[in-house]
Order: structure tokens, then sequence, then C-alpha cells
């Protein structure tokens, strides 16, 4: 056991509800709380799944035939433009800030974030351009129509000349968005360089504390200039600046260049804090130290390099010189081997093991399934000619969709379920949780999987209607689609009725190994307060008999007192 003086400002900030956990209007206020705020995100991220998905089920409605029959093409174009905006910017990202707020300080064995009032800041953002990205499509003159890249020309005409639009709502938003992720990125990275427990080194962390590290300093690297990139956008659709503008002497490529330099890194960002559920996720339920834990750490970092490097893949078919096109497809193809030590790790910490499939662990090999088979077709695009031949087809769309969701999504319904009980000190109901996991397992593949074939054939993305020959793909993918938003039933049941009604959590339920396993649940509201755990060994000691801590039974005594 070790006391260990943070700053007081940190360390005794003032709990507005003293009930703690047990207050429910917490939820509702300015908290500074890093768990009220993790769970804030967690829920406004939840509920904006629901409306992308609705939206997305509504683009699968209108493709299930080969005519434009449901929609008005410019309502289609502002439909797939917000499914997209809205599950990128409006969930994954605010899902992944959620969880990232709830684990960090108690899995370092911090009180809380460094900044606490900068962190609640952050989140509040968030209801704030998500009212501004849904009146974009509200507004005279159509939604925002261009989609989520919002490339020029298209996204800079404004034939009706009105300066409030959607587009210009639309990229108000998208910079709102990005300047809370900055707040968040410098509060993450702060935190986890000062704030961890006594004998926690850089290779005692968990991978998870890795992978956010490296996420959140490929967002401060990356973001200024996706940043600098929207300003001119919004200079020259709203003031007639010339920077993307042809006709002024503009390069729209350029723009993709400002865009595709942080946006595909932010695929890293999403998927990196997913790599780092997996690597907690995988030892508890095969019951045996996670493999290579040094290269898998070590690997994050690879992957945040090499990220900055690969964004020219994008644009092989935007007359890129030859040497730009060799250079970027053997960069980006080189990502797979720090990619490729995680995946070789997880496999070989999986095999011999104990394995239990619970929920959170069907999750988690669904997940590793679908990404292994994604990061094939993603070596594929890299190669220059199979990516001119099939970049703007549905074998891009099916692909983005295999690493955005059925990878990052089913990490992230993992994460839910593994930590659920611990934050809420509720169990969740085993039963429909597995049910979940099928639904979304099943619907996910019908959806995405017939698309490869389709985008091979030769279907365009982004059109409303397209050749009868495509049509049976689209079917067996809207019919995926649909069963996906049947999935959400289970799910969102399963959640609200177990907080409100679940068996009580133990401390630790499924037997983990780390600091957050330590505290009752839910945690108080400075996790350990005074008595700061010391860490001795690496946080995957499972059948080694090795403590993780120093006093652990004395945290373990304690976490079972306060439950």
């Amino acid at each position: 056991m070790t006391t260990t003086n943070y700053d007081q400002r940190i360390l005794k900030t003032k709990d507005p509800y003293p009930k703690g956990p047990n207050d429910w209007r917490r939820f509702f206020s300015f908290n500074t709380d890093a768990k009220v705020i993790g769970i804030q995100y967690i829920v406004t991220a939840l509920f904006f799944l629901l409306l992308g998905g609705l939206l997305g089920m509504l683009v699968r409605g209108e493709l299930i035939t080969p005519p434009s029959d449901l929609f008005d093409p410019t309502v289609y174009n502002g439909l797939y433009t917000m499914h997209g905006t809205v599950m990128l910017f409006l969930f994954l990202f605010p899902m992944l800030s959620g969880l990232t707020n709830i684990l960090v300080p108690p899995m370092i064995g911090a009180p809380d974030m460094a900044f606490p009032k900068l962190n609640a800041l952050a989140f509040w953002l968030v209801p704030v351009f998500s009212i501004i990205l849904l009146l974009s499509f509200f507004v005279p003159g159509g939604p925002a129509s261009s989609g989520w890249w919002s490339y020029p020309p298209i996204s800079i005409q404004n034939p009706l000349g009105k300066m409030l639009n959607g587009e210009m709502l639309w990229i108000t938003a998208i910079s709102l968005s990005g300047i809370s992720s900055i707040m968040g990125a410098v509060n993450f990275v702060t935190t986890i360089i000062r704030m961890r427990a006594p004998g926690m080194g850089f290779f005692k962390m968990p991978i998870f504390i890795w992978t956010v590290l490296a996420a959140q300093l490929l967002q401060l690297l990356g973001l200024p200039a996706l940043t600098g990139g929207a300003i001119m956008l919004f200079f020259d659709l709203t003031f007639g600046t010339s920077f993307f503008r042809i006709e002024g002497g503009g390069d729209p490529v350029l723009f993709q260049h400002f865009f595709w330099f942080y946006s595909h890194p932010a695929v890293y960002v999403m998927v990196l804090p997913v790599f780092g559920i997996f690597s907690e996720l995988f030892p508890v339920y095969a019951r045996k130290p996670l493999f290579g834990y040094k290269f898998v750490a070590v690997a994050s970092f690879g992957i945040t390099i090499l990220s900055l490097v690969v964004w020219v893949h994008h644009m092989f078919y935007t007359g890129t010189p030859m040497w730009m096109r060799n250079l970027f497809m053997f960069t980006t193809m080189l990502i797979a081997v720090p990619t490729g030590v995680k995946v070789f790790a997880w496999i070989a910490t999986l095999w011999g093991g104990n394995i239990r499939l619970s929920t959170p662990m069907l999750f988690c090999l669904g997940g590793l399934f679908n990404f292994i088979f994604g990061g094939i077709t993603g070596v594929m695009l890299a190669t220059v000619p199979v990516d001119i031949h099939v970049g703007n087809t549905y074998f891009v769309v099916a692909h983005f969709h295999y690493i955005i969701f059925n990878t990052i999504a089913f990490g992230i319904f993992a994460g839910i379920y593994h930590w659920f009980p611990k934050f809420t000190g509720r169990m969740f109901y085993e039963g429909l949780g597995k049910l979940h996991f099928a639904l979304t397992f099943v619907g996910a593949t019908l959806n995405w999987l017939p698309l490869h074939w389709a985008g091979l054939l030769g279907m365009p993305r982004r059109v409303a209607s397209y050749d009868p020959e495509f049509a049976i793909w689209n079917v067996i993918a809207s019919i995926g689609a649909f069963i996906l938003g049947v999935a959400s039933i289970p799910f969102i049941l399963n959640m609200v009725s177990s907080w409100v009604r679940g068996k009580p959590a133990p401390p630790n339920p499924w037997k983990a190994i780390g600091l957050e396993w330590l505290l009752p649940s839910p945690p108080p509201h400075e996790n350990f307060e005074d008595d700061i755990p010391t860490v001795l060994n690496e946080p995957y000691c499972y059948g080694l008999d090795k403590p993780f801590v120093q006093d652990e039974q004395f945290y373990i005594d304690k976490s079972f007192k306060k439950h």
C-alpha cells in the first residue's frame, strides 16, 4: 500500500452529489468525475448508434431495388452523408472517448483525469455539434450531400447563394468535433504520462493504456491538417475564396491530401483502443498471460508511426505519379507487420487456453475473425492495380465496414459487456447478450460480405440506382441491415434492464487482473483515493502465481468490504 500525493486540485475535487455512484442526477450535470463523463459519452453515443443505424437502413431500403424509387436522389445523397457522419463523429468517436474516460484513471491508479473541467467541456461540445449537424439536414437549399469526406468541388457548390446552408453547418459541426477531440487527446496523454500508480512503468501498463496513448498522440499529430483543410473549405464555400475552387486557380485534390492525412490515421485512432480491448479480454477469458506483451505494446506505436505515411493509397486514381503510388503501396503494406504482431499474439494467447465463451469473448472472437478478413481486403486495396480497378466500387464500402463496424463496433460491444458490472454495479443478462451477438454477427456478415462481390463486378458506390445485375447482392445486404436493426433490441433491453434491476455485481466477477478490478463495483468518486497500489508485475499474470500489486489481499478485502 502506498500513499501518493497528486496535485490536490485533482485529488480533492468536490463531488457535487455526495451520494456518489447512487445518485442518478450526476449524469445530467456538468460533472468532472471521469467515470460520470464516460457514461455520459457512452449513453449519448448509443443514442446516435440507433439514429445512424436507422439512416443506414433507409439507405439500404433504397438500394434493395435497382431503380431510385424510395427517395429523391438529393435526399438519398443527404441520407448517406448523414449516416456516415453520425456513425463516425457521433457514435464511434464519442463511444471510444467514453470507454477511455471510465477505464484510464482506474487502470493506472489515478483519481481522475489530469484536467477534469476540460474533460467535461470536451463532452458538452458533443450535444452542441450534434444539434448543429442534425439541423444541417433541414435548412433551405438541401442537406450536406457530399459524403463524410466532403470533397470539393461538390462540397463548395452553393447554387442558392445562402450563407446558412447544409454544407456550412456540416463543416461547422465537424470542426467543433475536432476541437472536442483535441481537448480529449491532451487530457488522455497528460493523464497517462503524469498520473500512473507507483511502480507502473511503461512496460507494466495494460495494453489498453498503450493503445490509448498511441491513438491520442495520433490525434494530436493528424487533426491539425484536417482542421486547416476544413477552415479553408469553409472559406471557399462561404466567402468565395479559391483554395480548392478550380475556376479561381485552386486545387480540389489538395483537400484530399489534407483530409486523408488525418482521416486514414483516424481509422487507427478508432481501432487501436479496440486492439487494446482485445488484448485485455483474451487473457481473461482464456486464463493465460498475453503472449508477447512487450511486442504487442511496441507494435501500437509502430502502427501510429506508419499510419502517418499511408494516406495517398486513397488517391491512386487521382493522377498521382508512379513513384508516389509505389511508395505508398509499400508503406500501406508495411503497416500489416505491427498489426500482424498483435494478431499472432492474440492467437497464441488463445491457443491451448481454457476459453470461456461468454458474451464479451464472443464479440472479441467475432471481431478478430472479421478483422483478419478486413485486413486481407485492405492489403488487396493497397495494391495499385487492384485499387484503381475497385477504388470507387462497393468493394471499398465492404472493406471499410468490415473494419469500422465488424471490428471496431464488435470490440466496443465486447468492452461494454466486460466492464458493465464494474461501472454500474450490476450484472447483465448473459442470454440477451448472446442473442445480441448472434443477430449482430449474422446481420453484419449478410450486410457487407456480398458487397465485395458486387464491387468486384463493378457496382459503383454513392449511387441511388444501379444495373439490375447487382440486385441479388443488394437484396442480401439489405436483409442483413434490417437484421442489424433488430439486433439493437436485445442490446438496449439488456443494458437498461440490467442497470435498473440486474443482479448486484461483485468487485471482480471475471477474476481478472488489473487495478480497476481491485475497486468496488461501482468505484468510488476518486477511485483508490489516498491508498494507491504499488504495481509489481505485468498485468497479465494468469496462472503464474505472481502478485500484480503490493499488499494485493488488502485491496481485495477493501473492495469486498465497500461492496
